[in-house]
């Protein structure tokens, strides 16, 4: 018996972002990345155009982390006080295709460090590696909206990805990104209407579309991956279906939430019975981010490299 083509076409896509500047764009980087341009849900290629392949980018923190388990600073120990070494590394030992270099220390719970360290270290990133970089605030809106404008001009020109704005939080990251030429990130809860709305604020203060990723809080396998996965996977749908405040392609923060899991760092010798704690750990943060990419995400923040390395072969094989 004969089995049916069965296929789902659209006539839409998701949009396409590029990120990063080169010499002749008025920026330092070696190349630029582009996301976005799916036709289709993720590598069904049979459907149609399944557009730009999925990209790591890898976390890089402008001071020392605090709350890191041992076993994800063991790799980085060496780099962890100088944020332009470590996007080094990360580059040349890990392969990142992006830096995402996250302002944990301007956090008033977390150094409350001023305008001129965030300016020093994504410098630092800046001279020390040519992929493009994602810049991601702490957090906390006041010391965001005090610090992240002299970030913002320090970059101007690098076509930079800017996280997040949100629904209460919005106006003044969207202004200086407009100014400087960058692209933006718009965060929402698991919740389909809020992503929308955000989509909206930002549009509406004159943002194209075609600077605009979207982020969904990201839960890590076995804490909330499900809720996730469906949100991520409506969004596609939504974009296929025409829907331009859904067509912007989308970011998860894999590592960040998958060693929060008790699964990545209670030792071995707490629990005998769910083996390794490296292997187990490290699985833990691959797995979440390969589910993550089959419900249609563009870029992956990630942190270990050993994960790094799985998940980028496992792309590999999807695309070949």
């Amino acid at each position: 018996m004969a089995i049916p083509d069965v296929k789902e076409t659209s006539n839409h896509t998701v949009n396409k972002v590029v990120i990063g500047a080169e010499k002749g764009e008025g920026g330092t980087r070696s190349h630029t990345i582009t996301i976005g341009g799916a036709a289709t849900l993720p590598f069904l290629d049979g459907d149609g155009d399944i557009g730009n392949r999925p990209y790591i980018a890898v976390d890089v923190l402008d001071s020392p982390p605090t709350d890191w388990p041992e076993l994800l600073l063991e790799p980085w120990k060496d780099v962890a006080d100088d944020p332009g070494v470590w996007a080094k590394k990360a580059v040349d030992e890990c392969g990142a295709d992006l830096i995402c270099i996250c302002l944990d220390g301007i956090h008033p719970d977390k150094g409350d460090r001023d305008a001129d360290h965030a300016v020093q270290a994504v410098t630092k990133v800046k001279e020390a590696v040519g992929v493009p970089l994602i810049v991601w605030r702490s957090g906390d809106d006041a010391k965001d909206n005090e610090v992240l404008p002299k970030v913002s001009a320090a970059l101007k020109g690098e076509k930079i990805l800017f996280g997040s704005v949100v629904e209460d939080n919005y106006k003044r990251l969207t202004g200086i990104c407009m100014a400087d030429g960058h692209s933006l990130v718009g965060q929402a809860p698991l919740d389909i209407n809020i992503a929308k709305q955000v989509n909206i604020l930002v549009s509406e203060m004159g943002f194209p579309l075609d600077r605009m990723v979207m982020f969904q809080t990201t839960g890590a396998l076995g804490y909330g991956i499900e809720y996730a996965y469906s949100i991520q996977e409506r969004e596609r749908i939504a974009a296929l279906q025409g829907d331009k405040m859904m067509s912007m392609p989308v970011i998860g923060l894999v590592g960040y939430e998958s060693w929060r899991a008790k699964e990545t760092k209670v030792p071995e010798s707490d629990m005998p019975a769910w083996g390794s704690q490296k292997e187990r750990a490290v699985m833990w943060e691959a797995m979440t981010a390969l589910a993550l990419v089959h419900s249609g995400c563009d870029i992956l923040r990630m942190r270990h490299p050993e994960a790094v390395a799985m998940v980028k072969k496992s792309i590999e094989r999807l695309l070949s």
